[in-house]
Order: C-alpha cells, then sequence, then structure tokens
C-alpha cells in the first residue's frame, strides 16, 4: 500500500472532520441503524467478553437481523472501529491544533471514561492490538496535520513530518491504552495534565530540529 503524505493526511483527516460534522446531526436510516447496533453490542460488553460476542448476539441484542448488519459492517470489529472514531476520536478532530490540543485529549478521555466498560473490554481482547493500531494510525494523521500547520515555512518535510507524528504517536496512545487496561483508576484530568506535562512545546522543539538539521546541511554544501 503506497505511503500518504501528512499534507494527504491532513485533507483526509479534514475530510473526515466535516463528514463527523455532517453525520453527527444527519439522522438517516443508516446513521439510527448503525447507531442501534452500536448500543446492541455496548449492551453486551457489560455482561460478556467481546472476544465472546458473536455478530448474531448483536443483532439479537437491537432487534435486527444479520443481513442488515452485514449491510452497515463487515465484522464486529469495524463497528468498534467506527464506535471509537465517531463517538470518541471526532471529539479530537473536530477543530485540532496546537492550541487546543490537550483540551481536546481530555474531552475524548472524559469521553471513554463515561462507558469505560466499552473501551476496558475491547482493548483487553484478543484483538487489542487491531484495536491499537486503529488509534495509532487516526493518531499520526491527526499529529500530521497539527505538525503540517506548525511547519508550514520550515521546509521540513513530509517524510520527517511523518516520523514526528509517529514518534508522538506512540507516546500518547501507550499511556492512554495503558490508562484503559489498567482500570482508568487515575482521573481524566491527572491524564490530561501530565500528557500536557511531557508533551508541551516538544513538538515544536523537535521541529525546530528539523529545521535547523536544513539550515545546517544547506550551509554544507
Amino acid at each position: 500500500m503506497a505511503e500518504t503524505s501528512p499534507d494527504q493526511q491532513h485533507r483526509a483527516i479534514e475530510q473526515k472532520r466535516k463528514g463527523c460534522q455532517v453525520g453527527c446531526y444527519d439522522m438517516s436510516d443508516s446513521l439510527i441503524t448503525k447507531k442501534a447496533i452500536a448500543t446492541g453490542i455496548k449492551e453486551l460488553l457489560k455482561k460478556k467478553s467481546f472476544d465472546k460476542i458473536t455478530v448474531s448476539d448483536i443483532t439479537q441484542a437491537c432487534g435486527l437481523n444479520r443481513q442488515t448488519f452485514y449491510y452497515h459492517f463487515q465484522d464486529k470489529y469495524e463497528l468498534v472501529d467506527w464506535i471509537y472514531y465517531n463517538e470518541a476520536i471526532s471529539i479530537i478532530v473536530d477543530d485540532l491544533d496546537y492550541d487546543n490540543w490537550n483540551s481536546k485529549v481530555l474531552q475524548f478521555l472524559k469521553k471513554i471514561k463515561e462507558e469505560d466498560y466499552f473501551y476496558i473490554n475491547t482493548l483487553k481482547a484478543s484483538v487489542e492490538n487491531e484495536f491499537r493500531e486503529y488509534l495509532f494510525k487516526v493518531t499520526v494523521e491527526l499529529l500530521c496535520g497539527v505538525i503540517h500547520d506548525i511547519t508550514s515555512d520550515t521546509g521540513v518535510n513530509d517524510k520527517d513530518i511523518n516520523f514526528i507524528a509517529e514518534f508522538f504517536a506512540f507516546g500518547l496512545i501507550g499511556v492512554i491504552v495503558a490508562w484503559v487496561q489498567n482500570g482508568m483508576k487515575e482521573t481524566p484530568e491527572y491524564v490530561a495534565s501530565q500528557l500536557k506535562y511531557m508533551v508541551e512545546g516538544t513538538e515544536k522543539y523537535a521541529t525546530l530540529r528539523y529545521q535547523n538539521k536544513l539550515q545546517k546541511a544547506g550551509d554544507d554544501l
């Protein structure tokens, strides 16, 4: 699969953001059905582990048939990805920039804390790595957009922007997933403040280092 540049990733995130804004208010039949299916799996996750839940269980829980489920989702994993994005990640996507990233993360943490049983259960599933990778991929795309804005006049190339984004995404997702898997014992405010302490200013420092590297390379020519 061909790699996408931070510019392309930034545009993709903007398109997703706009689509989410429409979806949040467009109560079409499809969206209503997806929400019903999402509610079905959430109710099941209060009683049993994700690994033991089948598509038949989900359709019975929400009163729909299997054909309707497969019309909207390929499988239960895509359903969980949809819930992650539309109910939690969309909070961060909307108008994210360097100045508001921490408040966005706090809103995100509060949201997943509200339905802790869902996120704890899915991130403790045997396919936990699949969900972690999905969160990582989306976070890299978001960070590429933020870093691209910071470095727009610095000459830092797309490859370096992507490297910086991946570095910080590993840290952010690692901390958040560990918090969830440990039962969310700390408050969202505490986790957000720790992330702010560790991250704030570092992205700008990292991009400045890359800018200096470019300037030095130019001076050596």
